[in-house]
């Protein structure tokens, strides 16, 4: 329906999140018995308070904190002994493939479910040959791989599973944890990201021994005083870090349950827009509510989505086409057999059509109905 007079352009830019900043005196508290303490970095004891609390809290067996989670991501590649071909996706942040090429390994882009918008068992198992040793799969946007099913062609042809789980801090599959399937889930900590520690990430694990080596890895290889073991790498996450981390997992259940209330507004609004969907999470699988994402069919909206992004921008409302261009574009890949556009059809449909949208637990009812108002002003602007 076409609306009369333009909305109200916000007076300052609505972005895609802002980073949940707990009261600055549950931090201070916590800064204090760092200062107190004079331990700064090397596994202190927020440190070791963190990696336990989050272990709990993501019900995985064993976790590993680090300074950001794309070190975590070369880490759990050096730690499983990744070689020769790893068949990843296309349509995730650049770090996923980018990890591989640090270990010298050569990604090979499967295409993507055109719902899930993952790598499936299906796009996976073609491409497998005598040089891929791995899989390497990406939760996108909370929404999870299809687990049981790579864990069974990964055992069938002798290959470790790795998850990019940048987007899936508290996504569960029929009440299980997303990390609890693979040999290593990553999460990253980036302050964009729902749980954050300004900077930092983890390797969640299903091994002790790899725990081991993994933390032998992220810490120069060094065993003790006298013995280094490993050609490992400054990985480790600090005591500041570690005590914003703290202090922000308390407030996470609050913010989730926040975005879940203006997930609700969107899908209310938006859903009843001819042409446009908003990305729900499958039957029985929980959402991390990292990202609330918009996909644009062109012909059924009127509109495509390059559009609808410029024309949101008159608002002052900042939306991401995540992700576009996919990484098979990229200039340093494109020139694989993998990334050729005609062997990636859904994932190439995919990147023109999503659009994320403004998401954080900050963003008042009114400031929601007001992006909806706009994507409902624009599509016919």
């Amino acid at each position: 329906m076409r609306m009369g007079n333009p909305p109200l352009r916000f007076a300052q830019p609505i972005y895609v999140t802002r980073p949940l900043l707990p009261p600055l005196a549950e931090l201070n508290a916590e800064l204090e018995k760092v200062w107190a303490s004079r331990w700064l970095t090397n596994g202190g004891e927020q440190h070791i308070a963190l990696e336990s609390e989050l272990a709990a809290w993501l019900g995985v067996p064993h976790l590993s904190l680090f300074n950001n989670g794309t070190v975590a991501l070369i880490v759990a590649c050096q730690a499983l002994r990744v070689t020769g071909e790893v068949i990843t996706s296309p349509f995730t942040f650049p770090a996923t493939p980018h990890v591989l090429s640090w270990n010298n390994v050569t990604p090979v882009f499967a295409d993507i479910d055109p719902e899930t918008m993952n790598i499936t068992p299906a796009t996976i198992e073609p491409l497998i040959t005598g040089a891929t040793s791995a899989v390497l799969g990406v939760h996108v946007y909370g929404l999870p791989c299809e687990v049981s099913g790579i864990d069974r062609l990964a055992r069938t042809h002798g290959l470790n599973v790795i998850y990019d789980g940048a987007h899936a801090f508290g996504t569960t599959i029929d009440g299980e944890p997303v990390a609890r399937f693979g040999d290593a889930t990553m999460f990253s900590f980036h302050a964009t990201k729902l749980f954050h520690t300004a900077e930092g990430g983890a390797l969640a694990l299903r091994d002790a021994d790899l725990k081991v080596r993994v933390d032998l890895l992220k810490n120069f290889g060094i065993k003790n005083e006298e013995e280094v073991v490993l050609p490992g790498i400054n990985g480790k996450m600090n005591e500041l870090q570690a005590a914003l981390g703290r202090v922000v997992l308390r407030h996470v259940d609050a913010e989730r349950a926040r975005r879940a209330q203006i997930a609700q507004i969107y899908r209310g609004r938006l859903g009843e827009m001819t042409g446009l969907r908003v990305v729900a999470m499958p039957k029985g699988v929980a959402d991390s509510h990292q990202y609330l994402i918009l996909r644009v069919d062109e012909r059924a909206a009127g509109c495509s989505r390059d559009a609808l992004q410029a024309r949101l921008k008159r608002f002052n409302i900042v939306t991401r086409k995540y992700f576009h261009p996919l990484c098979s574009q990229y200039n340093c890949y494109r020139h694989l057999p993998s990334a050729q556009p005609d062997r990636l059809p859904n994932a190439h449909r995919v990147a023109a059509e999503v659009l994320s949208l403004p998401y954080y637990g900050a963003l008042s009812d009114d400031d929601v109905h007001r992006v909806c108002d706009a994507v409902e002003y624009s599509l016919t602007a």
